[in-house]
């Protein structure tokens, strides 16, 4: 009875991972012409502290009618927050300028923010809806593979040979980098020893066990898997999340993107522009990240996209702390490739607390990937502009 309860659960899981239907009826990635974002100047910087902790939790004094009120950006304003940082593993900070073509306010993106009145205000919404992975041959298969544990306590999402996409918190505190970041080390879960019993898919919740028999069930342990680590070579920060530059627009760009010392030799996930929530199927948005109450697994969840801004995704999925940073993503029908194709579309940034007339708020809060920030990060992954132009 357990092994038929676990077969089922598997099913059923995979079914929301590979859904049985036609591209016809899926929305499909819409390619479009991205801007040149190209790096002008680079000068160096003092030294950071590294004194501060990393904190897993943001706030923001800036809500979603905040941020649809805010003022829209000039082009200089632009070129000032999408210049970054780039700290270095030997202790050196560097700041570049940039410049930015092609690029047209007035003109309408393929995809732009859609208004939805939907929102939550829990880390858990009722029932607990994430899903713990678990045995080798699931941890190590993609989509799953391209989730990696950062050193800091965060979480990542590898986007190409050697880089991992990550949120700007997980790496400084908006005035100084946090204690850890110039020994950043990115953990990869590997396997101890293989084990042919552990290719099945578990899931569990930290809120209820399923029961069977009467039994209580509990999902087998990760004990076999451990990290494996992989030293970062260089961080980049947008200026944007600096909180002297940005002020209440700082969440809008709370990103960063590591260079790995190494080749980590496993499949990425590509970048995407973020549709509205409207054209994800089933309005969907998936994530995968090592949540803080659940040491040494990795979680898994996938809700519904609510409120959003043009820069930011409010969404209902159930997280923890050590999620931050997680590669949110969707799943949709590549027409020039013919195929179904999974892509980076936003970063997770945590449970933003905002603080209204008095009282608090929650949200949970995803970065979208805009034209112009895929721009900067297909720069920083590709290191030329050429093969970033469309997206």
């Amino acid at each position: 009875m357990r092994s038929r309860f676990t077969s089922t659960l598997s099913v059923l899981f995979l079914l929301f991972l590979f859904p049985l239907s036609s591209s016809r009826s899926h929305p499909k990635w819409i390619l479009q012409r991205v801007p040149v974002v190209l790096p002008q100047q680079t000068e160096d910087r003092p030294a950071p502290h590294f004194l501060s902790p990393a904190r897993l939790e943001v706030t923001s004094p800036c809500d979603p009618e905040c941020h649809r009120r805010a003022q829209q950006l000039s082009y200089w304003d632009l070129r000032s927050i999408l210049g970054y940082e780039t700290l270095h593993s030997n202790g050196r900070l560097t700041e570049t300028a940039i410049g930015i073509y092609g690029y047209d306010p007035n003109t309408s993106p393929a995809y732009s923010a859609q208004r939805s009145h939907a929102r939550q205000k829990r880390q858990i919404f009722g029932h607990d809806d994430r899903f713990s992975i678990a045995g080798q041959d699931f941890l190590l298969k993609y989509p799953f593979s391209v989730a990696v544990k950062l050193s800091t306590g965060c979480s990542g999402t590898l986007v190409g040979d050697r880089h991992v996409l990550t949120a700007a918190h997980c790496v400084h505190d908006g005035k100084n980098y946090v204690k850890g970041a110039q020994k950043l080390r990115v953990g990869f879960l590997k396997p101890k020893q293989r084990d042919a019993r552990s290719s099945s898919l578990y899931l569990s919740s930290n809120v209820s066990n399923h029961v069977e028999g009467g039994a209580l069930y509990s999902p087998p342990s990760s004990d076999k898997m451990k990290f494996q680590w992989i030293r970062a070579k260089r961080t980049h920060v947008p200026k944007g999340w600096i909180k002297g530059n940005a002020n209440e627009i700082g969440m809008d760009y709370d990103y960063a993107l590591l260079e790995l010392k190494k080749p980590h030799k496993r499949r990425h996930m590509k970048l995407g522009i973020s549709p509205p929530a409207q054209r994800l199927p089933g309005k969907r948005v998936h994530f995968s990240g090592f949540d803080n109450d659940r040491p040494g697994e990795l979680v898994y969840r996938f809700c519904p996209a609510g409120e959003e801004t043009s820069d930011l995704l409010y969404q209902h999925c159930d997280a923890q702390p050590g999620a931050s940073g997680s590669g949110v993503y969707a799943r949709m029908w590549d027409g020039r490739q013919g195929r179904w194709e999974r892509k980076v579309i936003g970063v997770f940034s945590g449970h933003q607390w905002v603080e209204r007339q008095g009282s608090s708020q929650e949200f949970n809060v995803a970065v979208r990937i805009t034209p112009l920030k895929y721009a900067q990060i297909c720069y920083w992954i590709k290191g030329n502009f050429v093969d970033c132009r469309e997206g």
